[in-house]
Formats: C-alpha cells, structure tokens, sequence
C-alpha cells in the first residue's frame, strides 16, 4: 500500500484513491487516512470511495462509511447519497436504503429530492417488494414530489416484474402522449422483460417500434433480442437480428454481442459459423474474454472437434486469458470423450498445479477413465479425492457406481453404495438405477428389490430409470407374477409407469403367450392417454406371431394402419417373418413389395428373412430374385445370407450352385461359421461325396 505523506490533504488522497485499481486497496488507504489525527475526509473524497465499494461483497463497508460520515458531521451532497442508495439497491437491502433515506438530513445534512426518491423506489422493486413500492410512489404525490423519467422508467420496472406486459406497454405510449419521451433504458426494459418471459413475439414488436418512434436501439437491446431467439432455437429469426445490426450505421457489435452469437451458434450445432464469427471478432479487434472462449471450446468439444478446442486454448494462453475451471472441465471431457487419454492427464496435472479442480472436474475425470475401461485408475482418483476431503456430490456417487457396474465390478459398487448410506452422503436415482440394473442382469432380482425398497428410507425418491430394469430382471427371471405387482406398486410409491415399463411387460406377457394379459395393459396405456409406441405393437406383433397366432398378428397390423402409425422396418421384419413361418408366402411378398409404397425401405435382415421363407417353401427362383433384389438395394450379403441361401440351395439338391456360393462368400472375405460348415456336412450326407468340396 501506497504510503500516505504527511501532513495529509484531501487533494492528495484524492489523486492517490483514483490510481488505486483494486477497491480493496483503495479501502485500505482510505481506512489509513481516517486514522491520522487532525485529518477529516471532505465530501468529494467520501463520494470516490463509496462508488468504489458498488460489489454487494463489500457492501458491509457502505454502512460503516455512512457512520464515519455521521460521526464526521460532513455535509454531502444529494450525489453521496444516491451512491449509498444504489449500493444498497444492488445488494437487496431494502431496509438499509430506507433508513439512510429517512435520516437523510440527520447524517448527510441534505434533503431528498427526485433522485432520492427514484433510488428508494428501484431498491424496493431490486428487493422485489413491489407493493411497497406502489405504496411509496403513491407517497410521492403527497409530499409534492413530481415524478420524473426515471419515475416511469421505474414505474415500467414494475410492471415487468409483475409480468403486466400489456401494462407496460401502454405506460410507453401513455409516456410519449405526454411528451415524456422514454428512452432506451424504458424500451430495453420492456423487451428484456418479454424476451425473458418467453413473448418473443412481442419483444420484437416493441423492438421494431422504436424505430418508428424514431429512437435507434442500442447494442444491449440487439443483444437481448438475438440471446432471446437463440436460446429457443431460432437460428432464423437471431440471425435476422443479427443482420439488421450490422448493416446498421449507428449501433456496432461489442464483446456481449460476439459472446451471444458465437454461444448460440454453437449450441445449435452450426459451428462453421461460429468460428466464422470469432475469425470477424478478430478482423475487428474486439477484445476477447473467459467467456468468449470458454464457449468456443465448450462447442468444439461437443462435436467432437477436440484439436480445434485446443487451438483456441493456446490463443487463449498466449493472450494471458485466466482459464476457469469451467473451460478446464469441458477441454477434460472432450479428450475423454475423443479417446485421447494421454492429453486428459496431461491436463489432469496442470489442472492441479493451478489449483483449478472443482467437485465436477472429479466427476469428468472419474466418468472418462470408467468410459475408456480404466477401472483401476478411476478408483484411484476416487481415493485421491476422499483423502482430499473434497465433498464428492451425488454425481460422484452415481458416475462411480454406474462406471463399476458397467465395468463388470458390481460388489465393489454395492460395498461404495453401502458406504455412503452410512456416511449420511447424498444419493441420486442415477446410482440406485445402476446397482439395480446390473443386480437384475445377473438374476440378483430380490438383491435388486431390496435396494429400491430402501431408497425411500435413505429419501431418495423412485424414478422410471429405477424400476424399469428391476421389472425388466424379473420378466428375465419369468417371475411375471412379481413384475406385475411391483409394477402395480409404483404409482402408490410416486412413481409413474412409463411407455418402456409397459412395454417391457408386454414383452414378458408375450413371450410366455400370455396375450390377453399383453393386450389389456395396451388397454391400460390407451385409457390412462399412454399413446403405445412402434415398440409396444412390435413387442406384440413379435408375441403373436411367435406363438403362431398370425390372425391376431395380422388384425394388430391393420389397427396399427387405422391409428395412422407408419411400421417401420422391424415391425415389416416381424411381420414378414411371421408370415413365412406360417406358410404365408404370397402375403409375405405382397408386403415386401408394399414397402417402398409406405415409404420404408427394406433391409438386409428383410431380404434375410424373406429368402429363407422362400426356400423353406421349395421357391428356389423367387429366393434368387429375392438374392438380386438385395443387391440392388445397395446392400451385401452378410454370412447369415449367405448360410440361408446355401442351406436352400443344397436342400433344393442343387449342390454346384451352392459350392458355387461357398466359393463367392470366400472371396468377398466372408469366412464361414460352425453353422455354415454343419449346412455342408449335411449336404455331403445326403448328396453323396462332392469332388468341387477341397
């Protein structure tokens, strides 16, 4: 700290509290002055250093200065007075304000005028006591106090924050009928108010009036409109803005504006444009900041563009920009997310030689070592992190589990999830559901049941992503009896079936036969306005036909076409290989060649499964038109085509021709599978020795 000379004057302390940059320090030598005896601040000096002290974090020095003023018996101006005032506004302290407003001549030996009054009034809208404020306009009037500007401007304030946007916008024209001309502060307030709210509609009407009024909006309110477009995802309507500002002649963009677009374009995917927008922020020298880049990395990462993040790193270093932890975690989960796991402890290391590692760094870190298989790495990391005492949040807990399930490490995940009950640490769903899930995988369903039935103990609430595998486990385990009550339990537990709970349902009814149970939870789903999915009819239609139930299957068909519903290609395969199993090979063909006609084209396992049917049926030719079909469709054969084919080819007796194919596979690198071999030995059997066989 500066040294204060001796004796000291206001002037010098003046000059010396301007040239300090940091407020705190500017404190600190205020702080020294008052200590020096004989000295006494004037009002020019009280007024510098409580505009200094505008950050809410220093407010508590506002009230002590204001002390030091009534001690002092200083005279001040109105201008000292509206600082404190403002100052309190910004920090919520309503009270504050208005005991310093009623004690104004007591302390500061000055009497209120309208700026006073108008700094009150936004403290009490800052506080959100609205109806405070309405009652202290009203008292305006009273003392003979005449609104101002920035009464109404307030007034409009108001009205945003009451959601009243119609009585906002009638104030504007009420204003302009009174020749009290609002300003862009009473427009962007408006806009910033509707754009919030959703009404981007109306932001853009009140946007374009002003240019009919005459008043040229400033670079705030472009900022707004075009935030406000790109955060609902119209890339049209901001970029219209966008155009509109910079073909304009008086308003040009700032930093804010750059930021916008740039974090915008970004999450809507169009990343070409947002590096095109950084390469023109550069052209025109506008400074970049944190956030600047910190969303271009944060967009490059998520497309997977990785080397590009690391570029605008570099720059980012090489302009002596501090990189926040946040920029740090999302450049440590593109490496992961890119494989590059040398680079992410790399950067691991750095991050901890700055001191820049928060709980979600952890949680980056943790997730991508389980994701890129490794396992004991990411315990280490865990470890490290509990003997940092560093608080592992519920993410932690549930990135850790799911990543030792899916890792095969289930005991090890269940002693973690032991371990935090008895710690009193905080549990999501996302860890329960990943115990429960790999617990009913491995038939463990009672295991299973009895974690969710503790969830509600230790106050975790159920979630679909909870009970979904653990009904799942037990339609594996063909315990439908269980699955069905458990599934009638959720709704009592607060937790609401979803359409993959009943289809998993569906799916085990139907594939124990047991249809009319599948068919009356469809019933369920319609009647509780559950609208079925393609995979609920799918799981169905797959039901039926496998249980040679090709009627009902057929009729489900055509309810799905009634209801609107387009069957995509699964449902056409199921069908169709219903239909051939039923010797339905006329009616599999027809809805082969429908296909195209209900726009859903056919894949390889529907030529599969049609040319299999079709050899069954001894339809040597039509499987080979079926054979050419494929290929004109732009697909290849797969070792699956090629046994079907094979083993049709040989029970027709025509052997040449399937050697012929064996030859064919061969050659496009197609190698043969225990079944291909078991088709020719069968073959041999039958036909006799083959010399073409080597």
């Amino acid at each position: 700290m500066v040294e204060l000379p001796k004796p000291l004057s206001a002037r010098q302390l003046f000059k010396l509290l301007k040239a300090e940059k940091s407020p705190k320090s500017a404190l600190a030598l205020f702080d020294s002055a008052s200590r020096q005896p004989g000295y006494t601040h004037s009002p020019h000096i009280f007024l510098l250093i409580l505009r200094r002290l505008s950050d809410p974090k220093l407010v508590v020095h506002v009230t002590r200065i204001v002390e030091l003023i009534k001690t002092q018996k200083c005279k001040c101006t109105e201008d000292v007075v509206l600082t404190v005032l403002k100052a309190y506004a910004k920090s919520k302290m309503p009270n504050e304000a208005l005991d310093c407003f009623q004690k104004m001549e007591e302390i500061f030996g000055c009497k209120p005028g309208i700026r006073s009054y108008n700094a009150l009034l936004n403290a009490f809208i800052e506080a959100n006591l609205l109806d405070k404020a309405e009652s202290f306009l009203a008292y305006f009037e009273t003392v003979g106090i005449l609104p101002n500007l920035e009464t109404y401007n307030i007034l409009i304030k108001i009205s945003v924050k009451k959601r009243q946007f119609v009585e906002a916008k009638g104030l504007l024209d009420w204003m302009w009928s009174k020749d009290l001309n609002p300003d862009m502060y009473s427009y962007g307030t408006v806009i910033n108010g509707m754009v919030k709210s959703g009404d981007l509609v109306s932001a853009l009407e009140v946007f374009d009036e002003m240019f009919e009024r005459g008043l040229v909006p400033d670079v705030m309110c472009y900022n707004i409109m075009i935030d406000g477009f790109f955060k609902r995802g119209d890339y049209v309507q901001g970029k219209e803005i966008w155009e509109r500002l910079v073909k304009g002649s008086c308003v040009y963009p700032n930093v804010v504006t750059y930021n916008v677009m740039i974090n915008g374009l970004c999450k809507m995917g169009r990343f070409d444009e947002s590096l095109e927008m950084w390469e023109r922020m550069k052209k025109n020298e506008c400074e970049m900041n944190l956030f600047t880049y910190s969303s271009l990395i944060c967009g490059l990462c998520d497309v997977g563009n990785v080397d590009g993040a690391v570029e605008v790193y570099k720059e980012m270093v090489k302009r002596s920009v501090v990189v926040d932890v946040v920029t740090y975690n999302a450049l440590l989960n593109g490496f992961f997310r890119a494989g590059k796991i040398k680079e992410s402890f790399e950067l691991w290391v750095m991050m901890g030689k700055e001191n820049c590692q928060n709980v979600v760094s952890y949680n980056i870190f943790i997730r991508g070592l389980f994701e890129n298989s490794k396992v004991e790495e990411a315990i280490s990391v865990w470890e490290l992190l509990r003997r940092r005492g560093s608080g592992a949040d519920s993410t932690t807990y549930g990135v850790l589990i799911h990543g030792l399930c899916k890792n095969g490490h289930l005991n090890k995940a269940l002693k973690i999830l032991k371990e935090a009950k008895d710690g009193g640490d905080k549990l999501d769903a996302f860890a329960y559901s990943s115990i429960v899930d790999g617990l009913s995988k491995q038939g463990r369903v009672d295991e299973a049941l009895g974690i969710v039935l503790q969830m509600d103990k230790y106050g975790c609430e159920l979630s679909p992503h909870v009970c979904n595998p653990l009904i799942n486990g037990f339609v594996r385990a063909s315990k439908l009896e269980e699955a069905i009550c458990f599934f009638r339990e959720m709704e009592s537990k607060g937790c609401s079936p979803t359409v993959v709970s009943y289809n998993t349902l569906i799916n085990g009814l139907c594939k124990a036969e047991r249809f009319s149970d599948a068919y009356s939870f469809v019933k369920e789903m319609l009647e509780k306005d559950w609208k079925p999915d393609m995979i609920t009819y799918s799981l169905l239609m797959d039901g039926l036909c496998q249980g040679k139930k090709i009627d009902m299957a057929l009729n489900l068909w055509r309810q799905v076409l009634v209801k609107g519903l387009e069957p995509d290609v699964t449902m056409h395969n199921i069908l169709m290989h219903g239909l051939c199993s039923a010797g339905k090979i006329e009616d599999a063909l027809l809805l082969y060649s429908n296909m195209k006609q209900s726009n859903c084209l056919p894949n390889l396992v529907t030529h599969n499964t049609l040319m299999d049917g079709l050899y069954k049926a001894r339809e040597c030719e039509m499987a080979s038109v079926i054979w050419a079909c494929m290929f004109k469709n732009g697909f290849q054969p797969d070792i699956i085509s090629y046994n079907i084919t094979l083993k049709g080819l040989c029970s027709c007796g025509r052997i040449s021709d399937g050697m012929a194919l064996f030859d064919d596979a061969l050659k496009h690198g197609i190698l043969p599978t225990s079944i291909t071999w078991c088709i020719l030995v069968r073959a041999v059997l039958k036909w006799g020795p083959l010399d073409s066989l080597s």
